[in-house]
């Protein structure tokens, strides 16, 4: 099944504020995260759901092993 696409500005409202859903990305794919007690209101941290987090992973304490308990939604599109 072919992923759908969202653009970086689509991403933005899945932030657990503008609309319902909780959703980040990571190495161009888009997780829902709103299942997880560490994501509630959208924020994690000092990190807001909404985003691409590709970049912030180095500074996590965990590895990207943790996105395997998440659903993929999407791919993140670029221009």
């Amino acid at each position: 099944m072919e992923l759908p696409s969202y653009t970086k500005q689509q991403l933005a409202l899945r932030n657990g504020q503008d609309k319902p859903q909780i959703w980040i990305a990571y190495k161009g794919l888009i997780y829902d995260v709103g299942s997880s007690r560490l994501w509630k209101n959208g924020k994690h941290y000092e990190h807001w759901a909404g985003q691409d987090l590709t970049d912030e992973l180095p500074d996590a304490p965990h590895t990207e092993t943790v996105f395997e308990k998440f659903e993929v939604i999407g791919r993140l599109m670029t221009v």
